[in-house]
């Protein structure tokens, strides 16, 4: 067990601290990829030579450390291969680093759900199941020759290896986030659009709230629909000028919704994502005469010093977008 899949425990108002988290984790290897908004990839083979420690003794350091520098829980999937650390994030619980140990592989891959692994989507899925194909353990032990057909002669090859264990991923070390993002899942599957337009609000309220937060503006909005057979639409809009103003990004917000057309769609998550990040000190605003808008930009002033002082809920994420 080399790698380290850390996803730490932040509110969306402290996505900021990603940077510094990451920190927390270079000082045990300089082979670290983020993974917005609050997690990392971590390549310990190194430390664990250094320190004379293994890979879960090294992930229950780095928990503690977290805890007490930053007051931050964390949850730790490790394994040979960043996939499988991936993989054992998604049954890790906080304070119990959960690990698919070298040699272990397919005890741990062979009853999970074929859509479990990472790059089968839906669609994939549907064909493996409709075979009898409906765990990695009966993809492992299919001919290479069966699964080529059914999915496509390069698509099948990497289906067989991931099934059976094989990682051949690496740790690719990059910089924090360049991205925010702000999910609306709802309680069903949702059919008003008055409803999907509200979540809007929300998402869009949030993500400019956030954005301010940190002092940086997006050049780019990126909204994904999910529906309720599990599919998804996104689109992705360049704003005239980068902003964290939310009334601009509510603005493009519905531009992208109303675009898609959707009639009597069920829906069971609406997400926004502020892209292409940059500091607020490097853009530049188009000056306006018009007094609603400035306005609105005081009271956003006003709502984020109230949020500051009082936490996230004294103000209603979208309140203020019109």
């Amino acid at each position: 067990m080399t790698i380290l899949c850390v996803r730490f425990q932040l509110p969306p108002t402290r996505e900021a601290a990603l940077p510094e988290l990451l920190g927390l984790l270079e000082e045990f290897t300089p082979v670290v990829e983020a993974l917005p908004p609050d997690g990392a990839l971590a390549d310990l083979r190194g430390a664990e030579r250094y320190f004379g420690r293994d890979a879960v003794e090294l992930a229950s350091v780095i928990r503690v450390r977290a805890l007490a520098l930053y007051g931050v829980d964390c949850v730790i999937g490790a394994g040979p291969g960043p996939m499988l650390a991936r993989m054992a994030l998604r049954d890790a619980r906080p304070g119990l680093t959960r690990a698919v140990p070298g040699g272990g592989e397919r005890a741990f891959l062979d009853g999970k759900p074929v859509a479990a692994l990472p790059g089968v989507g839906t669609a994939t899925a549907r064909t493996l199941c409709e075979y009898g194909l409906d765990t990695l353990g009966r993809v492992a032990a299919a001919p290479l020759s069966t699964l080529q057909r059914l999915v496509g002669a390069k698509a099948g090859r990497e289906l067989h290896e991931k099934a059976q264990g094989v990682d051949r991923g690496r740790v690719v070390p990059n910089g924090a986030s360049r991205s925010l993002a702000a999910d609306r899942p709802f309680d069903r599957d949702e059919l008003d659009p008055d409803r999907h337009r509200r979540a809007l609000l929300s998402a869009a309220g949030d993500l400019g709230a956030r954005l301010r937060a940190v002092d940086k503006v997006c050049r780019t909005l990126t909204l994904t629909v999910r529906y309720a057979d599990r599919s998804a639409t996104t689109r992705s809009r360049t704003l005239s000028e980068p902003t964290a103003h939310s009334a601009a990004l509510t603005r493009t917000a519905y531009d992208l919704y109303e675009a898609l057309g959707l009639q009597r769609a069920r829906v069971r998550s609406l997400a926004l994502r502020a892209e292409s990040l940059t500091p607020a000190a490097h853009a530049s605003h188009q000056l306006t005469f018009d007094p609603v808008d400035e306005k609105v930009r005081r009271i956003e002033e006003v709502a984020d010093r109230a949020r500051a002082k009082f936490g996230p809920r004294a103000v209603m994420p979208g309140s203020l977008a019109a």
